[in-house]
């Protein structure tokens, strides 16, 4: 994600003494260590980390982050490295206004999120009326805020997402929107575009004004709807009205054959001495799902009135798989002995219908991870792979994966460029707009830019998850012992070894060199390894008790052995 050749020229690194010479060793990737120029080194010394500027001669100090040990120090040099950078662009807001906006404000609204959310760019409302639940999906207007064109808008088109790593973020946009003016603060008015959802008939879009009355976490929801807290009257019966909404568009979803694959989150607390005190699965399905399906149901009414007035927009697109993939997932799976749809041979399967079996397995997989309790990351990983990938397109390709026949990102325009687009785009089709739309080349620029930062903020929010992991497990290694074994699940297979997840959140690697008494090789399927002499087998989902060898903190890289 760098904006520029010159921050190719600036490394991160941990300061070191060879001699009389202060070096930079590079942190993140191995490399030849710079000479620092002495000067402006001030009292940076061994053991910090530190951003330099290589140039002709040696290299020179830019900042120093802290000590290399922290993980703080690291986080942040991480996204240094990878030229993730906060916005500089110059701002001064506009005057909210009422002016054109419906007034919700006397409508119960709540924010749901993670503890450690900043930014909140969604809301809901949720009412039982004599013919159903009509249900108001808020979101920020951010469009109100930012002006197409202008250079906040060229700024934030660039930068295409916000990127986040455990404990910060590197926004889109400036704090005093993301944080402030476009977040909906409880108590607060704020400028937001609604969808209307009622019982029956076609939903309703507008901008509007609302002022959120709670802020809840998605752990506070959790324990409201099972009745461990109290909640005030009117809250609680909106967030049961919002629960059974939810099961109901959750149920729709995958009646029509929508993918059902869960992949929790890992969550990090830090300890503020440089560590990372502790790590975990995010638990709270029921929480997450009130939430996400509120929010796919607007996406979809957002992308099908744009689709249907063929305005000029973003879509967020999942093409249909390759026929060729899906047979391959159906036979590792089988090899695997978890039940699978019965399936035409690939050479007489259509795209329609790999769609449809794409589905159907991510189905039996989930019940069998559920009955058997194998699998649990190794399956649901096997059938996403066969997939192709998600991206944005100016022309609406459908969403095979949420079986959605038009789809766009609407709902976070905080953190992502295209739903912006779309606010901008739906705004205009509503005549409450007058900007001049963007033409087709500059879509397909965009949808291509934006898609790729998306890969590229996501590489670096893989990155970070490592590095917290490798920090928590060496403090837990310390604590427990580095003899003492876990038992872990094998979630990936190539020819040189098997990736293992153990201890609930940590992955590593077992070079197939360590694996005991045997030549081992990757079975045909890919499944497998199997030992070329005695055949013992090591299959994908299996369990095995594995010792840790090594931890890279800095790349965030585990190596593992067996254990017996």
């Amino acid at each position: 994600m760098r904006d520029g050749s010159s921050a190719e020229n600036r490394v991160v690194v941990e300061i070191s003494r060879r001699g009389k010479l202060v070096v930079g060793e590079p942190f993140f990737t191995p490399g030849v260590p710079l000479v620092l120029d002495r000067k402006g080194l001030g009292d940076a010394g061994p053991g910090d980390l530190a951003v330099v500027r290589k140039g002709r001669g040696r290299a020179r100090l830019e900042r120093v982050l802290g000590p290399a040990r922290a993980i703080e120090s690291a986080l942040e040099g991480l996204l240094v490295e990878r030229g993730v950078e906060s916005p500089t662009e110059p701002y001064t807001p506009p005057e909210p206004t009422l002016e054109g906006r419906v007034d919700l404000r006397d409508l119960l609204a709540f924010t749901i999120d993670p503890e450690t959310a900043k930014d909140f760019d969604d809301a809901l409302s949720v009412r039982r009326e004599p013919d159903g639940l009509r249900a108001w999906v808020h979101i920020a207007d951010v469009s109100f805020f930012v002006p197409a064109g202008s250079p906040l808008d060229r700024g934030a088109a660039e930068r295409a997402t916000s990127v986040y790593v455990p404990g910060r973020v590197a926004p889109m946009l400036p704090h005093e929107l993301a944080d402030d003016l476009c977040s909906l603060r409880p108590g607060l008015d704020r400028a937001c575009v609604t969808v209307e959802l009622p019982p029956r008939g076609e939903p309703l879009f507008y901008r509007s004004t609302i002022r959120s009355r709670h802020r809840l976490s998605y752990g506070q929801v959790e324990s409201l709807l099972a009745g461990r807290e109290p909640a005030e009257a009117d809250l609680d019966e909106a967030l049961r009205a919002t629960d059974e909404l939810a099961a109901e568009l959750r149920r729709r979803r995958f009646a029509r054959g929508a993918l059902r694959i869960e992949s929790p989150e890992i969550a990090f607390a830090f300890d503020g001495r440089g560590g990372v005190e502790r790590a975990w699965r995010e638990s709270e399905p029921h929480a997450h799902a009130l939430v996400e399906e509120l929010m796919i149901r607007a996406n979809e009414a957002v992308g099908e009135l744009l689709a249907g007035r063929r305005g000029p927009a973003l879509y967020r697109v999942h093409e249909r798989p390759d026929p060729q993939a899906i047979a391959l997932l159906l036979a590792r799976l089988a090899d695997l002995e978890v039940p699978t749809p019965s399936a035409p041979e690939a050479d007489h399967m259509t795209p329609s219908q790999a769609a449809e079996l794409a589905g159907a397995a991510s189905e039996r997989v989930a019940e069998y991870v559920k009955r058997a309790g194998r699998g649990r990351d190794a399956f649901p990983q096997l059938v996403l792979r066969s997939l192709k990938q998600a991206r944005y397109h100016p022309q609406n390709l459908g969403h095979s994966g949420l079986a959605s026949p038009a789809y766009c990102h609407f709902t976070s325009p905080i953190r992502r460029y295209p739903d912006l687009v779309c606010h901008r785009a739906l705004l205009r089709e509503l005549g409450a707009a007058d900007d001049a739309p963007p033409d087709s080349d500059d879509l397909e620029a965009l949808a291509e830019h934006t898609s790729l930062q998306e890969r590229a903020a996501a590489e670096i929010e893989y990155r970070a998850d490592d590095l917290c992991l490798a920090w928590r497990l060496e403090r837990e290694l310390f604590d427990r012992g580095w003899e003492e074994p876990y038992d872990g699940e094998i979630v990936s297979l190539i020819g040189s070894g098997l990736f293992v997840r153990f201890g609930d959140v940590f992955e590593g690697f077992l070079p197939a060199r360590r694996l005991p008494g045997d030549y081992f090789e990757l079975t045909p399927l890919a499944t497998s390894l199997v030992g070329r002499r005695a055949g013992r087998r090591f299959r994908l989902g299996d369990g095995i008790r594995v010792r840790v060898e090594e931890i890279r903190r800095s790349e965030g890289k585990v190596e593992l052995s067996a254990a017996a």
